[in-house]
């Protein structure tokens, strides 16, 4: 069970991530009610922990039982024979086992119950204290008056008594380990450099009674049956939980295929929602939004946002997004510039559309203005065209000293569709008028949802998002396309595209038909220049003749249309089509057709990507490809009785072989 928890701490600035775990592997005991002073909740011990040091792992012991009620001492320690230095510790409870009867204090009153709480530890590969066995339940009562019964003060209780101005200078290291993930080699190149959240920003979740048991009984029952589940916790100086962010399998898997454009949801958060959910967006082979990983921020800060794109980035284990979408945002910009430098950041047209009616609406002459703005962003084919509408929109309706529409004007370049044509969205860039990008759980969390609703409604969400896309891998394996042409590019993609991209391909071919008088206007070296008139719908019964320029390089099979369809949608558009189709093009080129639309396209990546990382060690790609290939037996045995039964045989006989190879090696020794 692969199970993987972090903290990143932020105190000054941080050379390296520090984290700590808010739960563990296999610890369902319920979560006592334990707060710091101020009413932080302190985290308590957990399976998968680590540590810097042992120095670390006992200070972090010793201020819990602190603030629980009881005091700690070791009860074993492992050294090695020849440097002598500790590898191992078990650190328990005071009252833990009974005094030996001696002749000397036989008459002293008997303070130890024989407590089993107590945590086991020791140094792994990567030079870290690990936890690895936790008990948290006490016999005896826990408090005050139990702690200060305890004559000695343990030293590292006495570090904690530092003066105050110590303190600041060197906090509790608590928060300076990293637990990674199972079989991989320990190390991490997680770093970052983070300021001291500002003071008038919440340094914690604003978390109702009750919210963070129910957050910790949802975590531990998921690791329990999810075998590659993912999160990591956020705490401030005080141990309250601060960010937290998770990732199931499914999700981990998703942004393996998927993960290379993503919308980074944040409208929970920024609209003050009773959970403040942040959510990691893509799209898969059925154009379906898919759930990549989500987190609860505390704050709109750069700190937050910059902690959580590298929790997800950290649980993909792979190379940035190509293009990441998010709302429009200057301190969310300053963080993805951090993060994702080499990314495409790119902000959400849906979201600034639908801001119109609350920055304009109290304009005179709202509706003519609103008309105007949306002519001059979703009709313009050319900077200059855009330009010219919002210079005519702009004088015409005296809006120069709005505002709004003067800082959005200034940040075109990374919202306005002419501006975008060179960036990779892949259908997420609502690039059309009447386009949107809907949050994934529109349906399932509302303005005064409880965090506790949530969490139940979270996993309905799931199970039916993958029920969906079951039932589109089934359609697109088991069925043919209607053709509603001749033409050769149709027959071409309806034996290679899932069915809901095919049709949206299909689409595209038919409006063929609405396009004329393909002209060659200009040749400059091996590209040719050609005009596409079509007659486009721009309302209910009108159309107007409008002229595209594609550009057309046969030696290089490249085609580009100044409308940008391949790169908004993944597919090409009518106006390439007709070029193709007039100069004699019977079937579309190889590199216009993406594999991530095509039926089988999981099964392809698994096989295209077998060595893919040189970082991680031979057996853990060997994991990797072996999870990802089981999954997929998994998610499509899950479709029917008769796919179980199917998928189940074939796993136990795989299982059957495997073993099999184990024993013709026993017997050969």
């Amino acid at each position: 069970m692969s199970m993987e928890e972090m903290s990143l701490h932020t105190e000054g600035i941080i050379e390296e991530v520090s984290s700590a775990s808010l739960l563990a592997n296999g610890q369902n005991d319920v979560l006592e009610d334990n707060t710091c002073e101020g009413g932080n909740e302190f985290v308590a011990p957990a399976i998968g922990m680590e540590f810097e040091s042992y120095d670390d792992a006992y200070n972090y012991y010793n201020c819990y039982a602190t603030e629980v009620g009881f005091t700690v001492r070791v009860k074993n320690s492992w050294f090695k024979r020849n440097t002598r230095e500790k590898y191992g510790a078990v650190l328990c409870c005071s009252c833990q086992g009974f005094k030996r009867l001696k002749d000397g204090n036989h008459l002293r009153k008997e303070t130890r119950t024989g407590c089993r709480a107590m945590v086991r530890m020791r140094i792994v590969d990567s030079k870290r204290w690990r936890v690895l066995d936790v008990n948290l339940k006490h016999n005896h009562l826990l408090g005050a008056e139990t702690h200060q019964t305890n004559k000695k003060t343990s030293c590292g209780h006495k570090r904690k008594l530092l003066s105050n101005s110590d303190v600041e200078m060197q906090p509790v290291k608590l928060y300076r380990a990293l637990v990674i993930d199972a079989g991989s080699d320990g190390n991490s190149n997680f770093s970052q450099k983070l300021a001291k959240t500002p003071s008038d920003q919440p340094n914690k979740l604003n978390l109702r009674k009750g919210d963070t048991q129910a957050m910790y009984n949802y975590l531990c029952r998921v690791q329990l049956t999810n075998p590659n589940f993912f999160y990591l916790v956020d705490l401030n100086d005080e141990g309250g939980v601060r960010n937290v962010f998770w990732a199931d399998a499914r999700s981990r898997a998703a942004n393996v295929y998927f993960g290379d454009v993503i919308f980074f949801d944040t409208n929970c958060l920024s609209c003050k929602y009773e959970v403040p959910l942040v959510s990691f967006v893509g799209m898969n082979h059925h154009g379906q939004s898919v759930l990549l990983g989500c987190g609860l921020l505390a704050s709109e800060t750069i700190e937050s946002y910059t902690w959580v794109l590298k929790s997800w980035l950290c649980c993909t284990s792979g190379p940035s997004p190509q293009t990441i979408i998010t709302d429009r945002c200057k301190v969310l910009q300053s963080a993805v510039a951090d993060v994702f430098p080499k990314s495409q950041h790119r902000f959400c047209l849906s979201h600034i559309m639908r801001k119109v009616p609350e920055n304009l609406g109290g304009l005179r002459s709202y509706d003519a203005i609103r008309k105007a703005l949306l002519k001059g962003v979703y009709e313009a084919l050319k900077p200059y065209d855009f330009e010219a509408a919002w210079g005519f929109m702009v004088q015409h309706f005296g809006v120069s000293d709005n505002e709004w529409l003067r800082s959005l004007y200034e940040d075109r370049a990374q919202w306005a569709p002419v501006y975008l044509k060179d960036t990779f969205f892949v259908g997420l860039a609502a690039a059309r008028l009447g386009e949107t990008i809907n949050p994934f759980f529109g349906k399932y969390l509302h303005k005064q949802t409880p965090l506790k609703e949530f969490l139940d409604k979270y996993e309905l969400a799931l199970l039916k998002k993958h029920k969906e896309e079951v039932i589109a891998d089934t359609e697109s394996r088991n069925s043919i396309p209607e053709l509603k042409t001749r033409c050769s590019f149709e027959l071409q993609l309806s034996k290679v595209y899932t069915r809901a991209i095919f049709k949206r391909f299909q689409l595209e071919v038919e409006e063929m038909y609405s396009c004329f008088s393909t002209t060659q206007i200009h040749v400059e070296g091996p590209i040719t220049i050609f005009s596409v008139k079509e007659r486009v719908l721009l309302e209910v019964n009108r159309r107007e003749i409008r002229d595209f320029e594609v550009l057309y390089n046969p030696a290089a099979s490249e085609v580009r249309c100044i409308c940008s369809c391949f790169n908004f949608y993944g597919y090409l558009c009518r106006h390439a089509l007709s070029v193709l189709n007039f100069n004699g093009v019977e079937e579309i080129p190889e590199r216009y057709i993406l594999s991530r639309w095509r039926k089988d396209y999981k099964r392809l990546y698994t096989h295209d990507h077998e060595a893919e990382s040189s970082d991680t060690s031979e057996q853990a790609q060997w994991f990797n490809q072996l999870y990802r290939s089981a999954l997929q037996v998994v998610e499509e045995g899950a479709i029917s009785l008769d796919h179980y039964k199917i998928a189940l045989r074939a796993l136990e006989e795989s299982l059957d072989r495997v073993h099999g190879i184990e024993d013709k090696v026993a017997s050969l020794e």
